[in-house]
């Protein structure tokens, strides 16, 4: 089960339309992924912190909109910028 859910991540998108359902799921998926390992945990779906939830969205709607690597302009970012100052306060260092 998804963290964030397919029709809030579409209303982020505004996106009203289901013929890309699949692959904004997918997009969903890999974000949740990227964070949960960027932090090495997990949440329960009814626990997780805001920024968190922003995050994911974030990177969602990033590789939704860009899924490809891009140049534009002469700006060059591989995550949005924001994704690591809402994620990092979350991650569990070890040294």
């Amino acid at each position: 089960m998804s963290i964030v859910q397919l029709a809030d991540m579409k209303a982020q998108l505004n996106v009203t339309f289901a013929d890309d359902d699949t692959l904004i799921q997918a997009k969903i998926d890999a974000a949740e992924g990227y964070i949960a390992n960027f932090y090495n945990g997990t949440w329960p779906p009814s626990t997780v912190p805001n920024a968190l939830l922003e995050a994911i969205k974030l990177l969602a709607a990033h590789l939704y909109e860009n899924r490809e690597a891009s140049l534009v302009g002469v700006t060059s970012q591989d995550l949005p910028f924001g994704l690591f100052d809402l994620i990092t306060p979350y991650r569990a260092w070890a040294f």
